[in-house]
């Protein structure tokens, strides 16, 4: 009875899991909600758990969406369309995504220059070159 063997509990493998994310930085977002003072630690790997396997989940899909258009890189546009394909994770997270440009924005007119010039804005305290060689009448 001094000595007794203790059991491998199941529940154990699952608490010694190394997690990827900092928990402190989630523990400090759930403390942003003003109903939430204190934290508790279980609650916090569940969560922390729970946010990787849907950032894995997302990632995988994201990149399913990127190589079936043949592109090397996920963009925002792959997430997008990921996020759409399964309609729980699209309901939350679509209106968080960054709208992609649309066709007619990425054609950019044909006179840079002067649509640069334009949108540029003028220092405090100087003036434009067309107001140095305005006439004064």
């Amino acid at each position: 009875m001094a000595e007794q063997e203790e059991e491998p509990n199941p529940n154990a493998t699952a608490e010694s899991h190394k997690l990827e994310i900092p928990t402190r930085r989630v523990k400090n977002i759930m403390k942003l909600d003003k109903d939430i003072n204190k934290v508790n630690s279980e609650a916090l790997f569940l969560i922390a758990s729970s946010t990787e396997l849907f950032i894995q989940f997302l990632a995988e899909k994201s990149a399913h969406v990127a190589l079936e258009k043949k592109k090397r890189t996920v963009r925002v546009e792959h997430m997008r369309v990921a996020a759409k394909r399964h309609r729980p994770t699209g309901d939350f997270l679509l209106d968080s995504l960054p709208v992609p440009p649309q066709p007619a924005e990425q054609n950019a007119p044909k006179d840079r220059a002067k649509s640069r010039l334009d949108k540029k804005p003028v220092p405090f305290a100087t003036r434009s070159i067309e107001a140095f060689f305005q006439k004064f009448t």
